[in-house]
């Protein structure tokens, strides 16, 4: 099944599969030919279950009787040479039954592969007993290989990542991919499961609809990744399209159980991407589609296909695994029901419903219920959701305090709410409590910063915020601004604003008084100020102080902002929080609760001690290396004669050795010049102040070619995203400060502060402090700067020749994006 094919090629999806199942299948029925019986050709694996896509490896099994051994070998020739002569991948065996069964006692792969063969040509009689064995003892065998099961399902996830939160998902291996269907299915055939419901099939179509299409690109290569590069091609076959007359935004996806398609809440918040036949029965290549190809939309299907396999898949094998458990110890006649809360129970470890309960006319019972099962760390049972779903009453508007109280203890579990508010997500019971969450549900968020959807983000922000709520005076508070302070991105415009919105009406509708409807708005209002301010302003300076203390208005809100930037960051990605940027909020707000206080800005001087005695020392030239408590962080010191430039110099040279800066000050008395520099170890190793010392008067002198030595690591370095444009640099100014502050931003790459600092330089400006901070891939540094008399940078003519200098210097030879 390699390479194209121009009678395939208007064929999508369902009906492309079909036709290549045949296609395969006509072939080997005329290698098999009529060798009479006792003798079986068997597909298994993916071509056993007619999902083959360009580049498929078939795997076959020839079955004989016993008594045919040598006509199945010469017959096995026959088959077997003409598919590598085609260039086509092939897994084959021949074998007995008992043999065949053998293997599969052995090797779960091959198990599971033959759980779903199919005959297709020859015996039929001698094919059904193989299937009926394997399947007979692999229902009996379920104690031992269920667990294997489960094993490899873990494996797999530890190994490949989970489909919804990858920029790049494996379709079928990583966690809710197929492999988890094809696992799905092996629970049905042990008969402890239910076999997978219509949305999970679903869910089943849409991937290896995908895969088809990623398949097709690849030119029937093996490969089963939903590149970024080949996002917009896919979804231009699969009839992901993006209106004319409206932005590109996904729309509800029939997987969720229609409860986002048929509502009205994603029209309102400007949805215009209208979603392809590729969800079920497939389609032949459309054409005259309106709009473009909206990869976006596409993503955004695939991660919610990703997300219903994946949590039926632990529903799923809850259930079985307690099963399991309880087949090899006493049971009671009658099920064992402990009370959890009010019309709540634990059976069988699950959360059911008491038998009394009557959620038609109880209100609160869901969010109950919810709190219940985090609480007990057990899952809610399927039953009790099934039936929350289909009876439970709506809130009223107010929700009354009981079921305000009991969802904000649901929050307070942390880590164990997530799969309760998954459940609960996933039967449409959170879009129905809290409606402003459909557009957030499985809505990517495309950079490698984000490490979830946003909805999930925002689930994970609260689990995080959980571990804070002995920190402050209103924990309530903390955890529904947590989980709703990126609730306005799945709407038009900047997500701060709509989120202000939003929370307009949530608030009241919580139940919540005007005052704390008040700090919830504050808090998604200001939920970037203090992590913006920290890392992109210097903490030393009053002005930047003085405008944090006057924006959050009181110490509630500060402190309540301060963790929840800790959870924001936690819950973004392995990147996105350090001791570094803990420590630098923390000086921030400790400084702006003094000023709340009604005391004076906590500032240090022009000159601490420490610096004079620094300045004082004999040495012409000195380069010191001292240990920060953060992690990797090292404070660098630069003594030397003051020199134009030398900020310049010492910022290429320590980006040759590989050490990022964080944050850099410059400092002078009596012509002699200090810097300072907080820098991370990349590699890990501490910083050679001999090392740097030398660089650092090799440079000086003109002797070492930072530019060059630079440009060869950024060449040797760079990593091709082909899928990636890179934005073109800006630099502006601000006058918050209490001096005139250069803002740049551009993509990242090696020594990009040496090149600013450098044309800072050319053009004769001083650089006082620079803070940089890296996200994603792209740089936002800024620079208090000062003319060489000590005065701000003013007018429009100075202030363009100066960004104009920055931008030349950054615009010139843009290589690939460099690797972080």
């Amino acid at each position: 099944m390699r390479g194209r094919d121009n009678s395939l090629s208007d064929l999508v999806g369902a009906p492309l599969r079909a036709a290549l199942t045949a296609r395969g299948d006509a072939v080997l029925r005329a290698l098999f030919g009529q060798p009479g019986p006792g003798l079986a050709l068997l597909a298994v694996g993916g071509y056993g279950r007619g999902e083959p896509a360009f580049g498929t490896d078939l795997d076959l099994v020839l079955l004989h009787d016993g008594r045919r051994g040598k006509d199945a070998v010469a017959l096995a020739d026959g088959i077997w040479y003409p598919i590598w002569d085609a260039g086509v991948g092939l897994d084959h065996s021949v074998r007995t039954v008992d043999q065949a069964v053998s293997v599969a006692d052995g090797d779960l792969k091959a198990a599971l592969g033959l759980l779903d063969a199919r005959l297709v040509a020859g015996d039929q009689e001698l094919a059904t007993r193989l299937l009926e064995a394997v399947r007979t003892r692999w229902r009996a065998r379920a104690a031992r290989r269920l667990p294997e099961l489960a094993a490899l399902h873990a494996e797999r996830t530890r190994r490949a990542g989970e489909v919804a939160f990858l920029l790049e998902p494996d379709l079928k291996e990583a966690r809710g991919g197929l492999r988890d269907v094809q696992a799905l299915h092996a629970l049905a055939a042990a008969w402890v499961a239910e076999p997978p419901d219509a949305r999970v099939r679903a869910a089943q179509q849409l991937l290896l609809d995908v895969r088809g299409e990623v398949r097709r690109i690849a030119g029937g290569r093996d490969l089963d990744r939903l590149l970024l590069q080949d996002g917009e091609a896919v979804a231009a076959v699969l009839g992901y399209v993006t209106r004319r007359d409206g932005p590109s935004e996904p729309a509800g996806s029939v997987l969720s159980g229609g409860f986002i398609a048929a509502g009205g809440l994603i029209a309102a918040a400007g949805s215009s991407a209208v979603a392809g036949p590729s969800l079920s029965a497939g389609a032949s290549r459309s054409s005259g589609e309106p709009g473009e190809p909206d990869s976006f939309a596409l993503a955004h299907a695939v991660a919610d296909a990703g997300r219903t396999v994946s949590w039926t898949w632990d529903v799923t094998w809850s259930r079985v695994a307690a099963g399991l458990r309880s087949r090899s110890r006493w049971r009671p006649a009658r099920p064992i029901r402990r009370p959890l809360d009010a019309g709540v129970v634990e059976q069988d470890g699950e959360v059911q419903l008491a038998r009394d309960a009557d959620p038609a006319r109880d209100p609160a019972l869901l969010p109950r219920a919810a709190a219940a099962a985090a609480r007990a760390g057990i899952p809610l049972g399927r039953y009790a959701i099934d039936r929350l779903a289909r009876d439970a009453a709506a809130l009223p508007d107010p929700w009354p305090d009981a079921a305000r109280d009991a969802f904000v203890a649901l929050l307070a579990t942390g880590d164990k709410a997530i799969p309760v508010l998954e459940s609960l997500d996933q039967v449409g019971l959170l879009v129905r409590i809290l409606p402003e969450w459909a557009p957030v549900r499985s809505r990517p968020q495309r950079n490698p910063y984000h490490r979830y959807t946003v909805d999930r983000h925002l689930m994970e922000t609260a689990a995080r915020a959980a571990e804070h709520t002995r920190e402050v005076d209103r924990p309530d508070l903390l955890l529904l601004g947590a989980l709703l302070h990126d609730i306005g991105k799945g709407y038009p415009g900047d997500h701060t604003d709509a989120g202000i919105v939003l929370l307009e009406k949530i608030g009241p509708r919580l139940g919540l008084p005007p005052a704390d409807v008040d700090v919830l708005i504050a808090m998604v209002r200001h939920h970037l100020l203090l992590p913006d301010s920290a890392t992109h302003r210097d903490v030393d300076d009053p002005a930047t102080i003085e405008a944090v203390a006057a924006a959050v208005g009181g110490a509630r809100v500060l402190t309540l902002l301060q963790k929840l930037a800790e959870a924001d960051s936690r819950a973004t990605g392995p990147t996105a929080w350090s001791a570094w940027k803990a420590r630098l909020i923390g000086d921030l707000v400790t400084r702006a609760l003094a000023v709340l206080g009604g005391g004076p800005v906590p500032v240090p001087g022009e000159l601490t001690d420490r610096q004079r005695a620094l300045l004082a020392l004999p040495d012409e030239h000195l380069v010191q290396v001292n240990p920060l408590p953060d992690e990797g962080m090292y404070e660098i010191v630069v003594l030397a004669p003051d020199h134009v430039g030398l900020l310049a110099v010492t910022a290429g040279v320590l980006a040759i050795n590989r050490l990022d800066i964080r944050r850099a000050s410059a400092r002078g008395a009596n012509g002699r010049a200090l810097l300072q520099a907080a820098v991370a170890a990349t590699h890990g190793h501490e910083p050679d102040p001999l090392r740097l010392l030398a660089d650092v008067r090799r440079g000086l002198e003109d002797r070492l070619d930072v530019a060059g030595q630079l440009a060869a690591r950024e060449e040797a370095y760079a990593v091709r995203q082909p899928w990636r444009t890179p934005g073109a640099p800006r630099a502006t100014f601000d006058d918050s400060g209490s001096m005139t502050v250069l803002e740049v931003r551009a993509p990242d790459r090696a020594g990009v502060l040496f090149r600013i600092v450098r044309a800072l330089a050319s053009v004769g400006v001083n650089v006082h402090t620079a803070i940089v901070a890296t996200i994603g891939l792209d740089v936002v540094d800024a620079f208090y700067i000062q003319e060489p008399d000590g005065t701000a940078v003013v007018g429009d003519a100075r202030r363009r020749q100066v960004a104009d200098a920055v931008v030349a210097a950054l615009a010139t030879a843009e290589p690939a994006t460099s690797t972080p």
